[in-house]
């Protein structure tokens, strides 16, 4: 069911408009005090080949976050470290979280784990060496669980230190397919729900490499969220789920910004926590998304189920950010289905949209900033695999 409020589209099951748009209205009247987490993560299930877009080939694909990073605070630049990934169709959506960054003055917060190089711009450090990205998932042994525990533990302490509402966003190659993975783990039927970076999801290679990593996982009856993300997870889950709950513990709002991803670690957070505690943990956590990403309703179907599944009422918001108008090919091709969502590119469009800036203003923006992009060399061409 999806309705609207102040131009955005609110998806899931029982809206209840009024307790919203009151809720829309506090976050709307707090921009200028959130905390914006970018979390980049890496897991060798990317490097499945045809499983991700996120990069031209499983080599491109090492780099696709940091490039990511570095664009989201630094924007076009003639002293880029990383080449954004070429891809056939689209752009990186971090062009959008940068111009919306700028344009609410956003400062985010880069924390990378399990990426194999450590970034030269300033980031918070989680884990004291290089671990290096989960295994492939079909392993069922992504990470030991001693890693997964100390990654949760510390966005838990995070979190709970938090006196302002939380941004969190992600920068994870074959995060959707994980994100999938923890879904079937808790008994949910999503293989034709969740969706990709490229056009056509890849339903069929992503079932079967989910069904080897669960029957080698060979999870107990009593398993839990830990268990989970350890045989089939990403280190990006372990730490948002215990940035999550850590915030929530502090009576802090929280902005999910992403979609399957982020609907994952709100299924991780549900089973963790304490029956009695869960609809008032969900109160005021927000799912904020790109319109193309809820176009086909699957992820709201996909919310319904998770929200049913724990009898809590979750509400969606979709950005009405479109590039109908646009001169550029690049751009327009999100109208197309292609990339969709990323970077946190949902939210930032929404608290721009909330903050006063009209659909000309930011595509005007985007616009000029991949126009900058091209100049400068910043995106790879095909000649560079």
């Amino acid at each position: 069911m999806q309705k609207s409020y102040l131009g955005l589209k609110l998806f899931g099951g029982n809206i209840n408009e009024k307790l919203f748009s009151e809720r829309i209205d506090l976050l709307k009247k707090d921009i200028d005090n959130f905390i914006f987490y970018l979390v980049i993560a890496g897991t060798d299930t990317s490097q499945i080949r045809g499983i991700s877009a996120a990069g031209m080939d499983s080599k491109a694909r090492r780099k696709t976050a940091l490039a990511d990073a570095e664009f989201l605070l630094f924007g076009p630049s003639v002293d880029h470290k990383y080449k954004l990934p070429f891809l056939n169709s689209g752009v990186t959506p971090a062009l959008i979280s940068y111009v919306c960054s700028r344009l609410i003055c956003a400062s985010p917060i880069v924390v990378p784990i399990g990426i194999e190089e450590k970034p030269y711009f300033s980031h918070l450090v989680v884990e004291d060496n290089l671990e290096g990205p989960a295994k492939c998932l079909t392993t069922g042994n992504s990470m030991n669980k001693e890693r997964v525990l100390n990654l949760y533990t510390k966005g838990l302490e995070i979190g709970k230190c938090s006196k302002q509402t939380l941004f969190i966003s992600e920068s994870v190659p074959g995060g959707t397919t994980t994100a999938q993975a923890v879904m079937a783990a808790f008994g949910l039927n999503v293989n034709d729900l969740i969706g990709s970076s490229l056009i056509n999801a890849p339903r069929t290679l992503k079932t079967k490499v989910i069904k080897a990593g669960l029957l080698n996982a060979n999870l107990k009856n009593n398993f839990d969220s830990i268990d989970v993300i350890s045989s089939v997870g990403d280190p990006f889950q372990a730490f948002s789920m215990g940035l999550l709950i850590g915030a929530r513990l502090a009576n802090q709002s929280v902005i999910l910004s992403g979609g399957c991803q982020m609907l994952a670690v709100v299924l991780l957070a549900l089973e963790f926590i304490d029956s009695k505690e869960k609809q008032a943990f969900i109160d005021f956590v927000f799912i904020a998304t790109t319109g193309w990403l809820i176009k086909d309703n699957l992820l709201s179907d996909l919310l319904d189920l998770i929200t049913e599944k724990h009898n809590v009422n979750l509400i969606g918001l979709a950005s009405p950010l479109n590039f109908k108008l646009s001169k550029n090919r690049e751009l327009y091709d999100f109208e197309k289905g292609y990339v969709k969502e990323g970077v946190g590119a949902g939210g930032m469009s929404i608290l721009a949209y909330l903050k006063g800036f009209s659909n000309d203003e930011i595509v005007s923006m985007c616009q000029i900033n991949l126009e900058r992009m091209k100049d400068l060399g910043q995106i790879s061409s095909d000649k560079d695999y």
